[in-house]
């Protein structure tokens, strides 16, 4: 008798932690708000180490939530990433870049989380950057723009004034891009505070009986739009003065182009000399300064959006049913060791921030660090399995709702990133395969054309330098085809690194061929295998052709 007691009582509490903390049939479904930066590194924030920036909103949200400290990207570029966390695969398998000659196809589409969401009963939203390209025609299919009940976004870039690219943002109260999206969110959330004309309403106002999901996408602290500051009158006074005031540090291990007397990779591999004009400011001390005060003073612009988010979702009556995330689509690289930009599988470009807070969740679970290793690619699965919705076979993520929970069992036990953004512009081809101790990078014969001897002979010829640099041809889709299949079929690595980051974070010394490291070195040439298998999954990339030719040919008459 006494043992039945204890299991009824046992039942009991389990039935009560069910219904005030999980996801019974008779609660309402979660609201979500993903928020994604744009070149954000994980140390741009206080809760994350930096000293110098004011990011109270979002220290707190980390205080409130679970803060992962061991959070990666998969591609470390803007739209192979975004579509990486849109569709929860790797690059491998969804098969869009810059220089992949592809968009995602409307097949492929209907598996991302907003589609899935939508057709699950949720009022979806996105607002501010979309640098995927969907459907046939990429950008202008129009496609992106009907998966979603609200948009108010422009495609590619935003600039720090968005007005000045995208007529949409015109009807805004604000000229600047962080004050703009803030001005969407609570247009998106209260339709009766601000009507703008500009975004697209599939439905006059919000459901209330609805679940909502809300996509606000960032170009900040991103370098493109940083470099567009103009210190206007009509600024808000914290982008011209915040931070100037400082003695602002030089980042560690910088190094300054003249400086250099040893490269980080093999000048044949990696080509700095070719390296995107954008980031020639990491070339001087001065420049390098400069940049970085604006990124943290967009990165407390977006801390204030935080704030101002938050205070309003508890003015609605929406914050205690509200999941909150907050990421970056990559990291970028400062000067460090001499290095400018993007596109490597290093920590500085592959290790983000990553905060999710659900106010249902019990008190002890709140303000936890996790490190347990986690990627970009989980947050779909996750908010699916959140939502009480099927996650499709297509995603590739890891439901880390455990995590989130406070458990301590791990979802992968290693991570797998990548770059096949190999152009004119000197980046190599990489992959990675790290878990919490070591990493192993191995990279792959560079023979891109060079972006010098493109603008060269564009200037000489009267050509436009940036239709020479960045169109993408059909024959173009074959390269980065066989830049997928390569290393699976047999290709050999050129250059390979191997880093303790329990004792190197920075990633300082290669301890590749030292012989007291062979077997840790076989072990992870092992994982990168099997890793990299996975990564690509079976069957032909669920593309469509987009490239200058298709682009022609839709413009001849039927």
């Amino acid at each position: 008798m006494r043992q039945l007691s204890v299991k009824l009582k046992s039942a009991i509490f389990g039935l009560i932690y069910v219904i005030t903390f999980g996801y019974s049939i008779a609660q309402e479904k979660p609201n979500f708000i993903f928020i994604l930066t744009d070149d954000q590194p994980y140390g741009y924030m206080g809760s994350t180490g930096n000293t110098i920036v004011k990011t109270p909103n979002l220290d707190k949200l980390a205080k409130e939530g679970v803060l992962f400290e061991n959070a990666h990207i998969t591609s470390a570029i803007c739209t192979p990433s975004r579509v990486s966390i849109l569709l929860s695969q790797f690059e491998r398998k969804h098969a869009v870049n810059f220089n992949s000659g592809t968009s995602v196809s409307n097949k492929a589409w209907e598996k991302s989380y907003p589609v899935i969401m939508r057709n699950s009963g949720y009022y979806t939203g996105w607002i501010g950057k979309n640098h995927a390209p969907i459907g046939k025609g990429g950008y202008e299919s129009g496609l992106m723009e009907k998966s979603f009940d609200y948009w108010y976004a422009g495609h590619g870039h935003l600039s720090f004034y968005p007005k000045d690219r995208h007529e949409i943002f015109n009807d805004a109260v604000s000229d600047t891009q962080i004050e703009i999206i803030n001005e969407g969110v609570e247009d998106f959330l209260d339709t009766n505070e601000q009507r703008l004309k500009g975004a697209v309403h599939f439905l006059k106002n919000r459901p209330k009986n609805k679940p909502f999901l809300l996509s606000v996408n960032f170009n900040l602290p991103h370098g493109a739009s940083t470099s567009t500051m103009k210190l206007k009158a009509t600024d808000n006074e914290m982008y011209k003065t915040l931070y100037r005031d400082l003695t602002i540090p030089l980042p560690k291990n910088y190094i300054a182009k003249s400086d250099i007397k040893t490269p980080k990779l093999p000048s044949d591999l990696f080509k700095v000399e070719n390296r995107q004009i954008g980031y020639n400011y990491v070339e001087t001390p001065e420049g390098v300064k400069e940049r970085y005060i604006r990124q943290l003073q967009a990165m407390t612009g977006i801390d204030n959006l935080i704030g101002d988010l938050r205070k309003r979702l508890k003015d609605l009556k929406l914050d205690k049913n509200t999941v909150l995330i907050f990421t970056s689509d990559h990291g970028l690289f400062m000067g460090e060791q001499g290095i400018g930009g993007k596109a490597l599988c290093y920590e500085k470009t592959t290790h983000v921030p990553l905060i999710i807070m659900h106010p249902f969740y019990h008190k002890k679970t709140r303000g936890i660090t996790s490190n347990a290793l986690v990627q970009s690619i989980d947050i779909a699965p996750t908010m699916l399995k959140m939502a009480g919705i099927k996650i499709p076979e297509t995603f590739q993520g890891k439901d880390i709702l455990p995590l989130i929970n406070g458990g301590n069992d791990s979802v992968r036990s290693y991570v797998f990133t990548e770059n096949l953004w190999s152009t004119q512009f000197g980046n190599p081809r990489c992959e990675a395969v790290q878990n919490k101790e070591w990493k192993y990078i191995r990279y792959y014969e560079n023979t891109n054309f060079s972006a010098l001897k493109k603008i060269e002979t564009a200037n000489q010829l009267g050509i436009n330098v940036n239709k020479m640099l960045y169109s993408v041809h059909d024959s173009d889709i074959a390269m980065y085809q066989s830049f997928i299949e390569s290393p699976l079929q047999g290709e050999e690595p050129v250059y390979e690194e191997l880093y303790h980051l329990k004792n190197d974070p920075e990633e300082l010394h290669n301890l590749i061929g030292q012989d007291k490291y062979a077997s840790v070195l076989q072990e992870l040439k092992l994982a990168w295998k099997t890793e990299i298998t996975k990564a690509r999954g079976t069957g032909i990339p669920n593309v469509l052709r987009y490239t200058e030719d298709s682009k022609l040919e839709a413009k001849k008459p039927h």
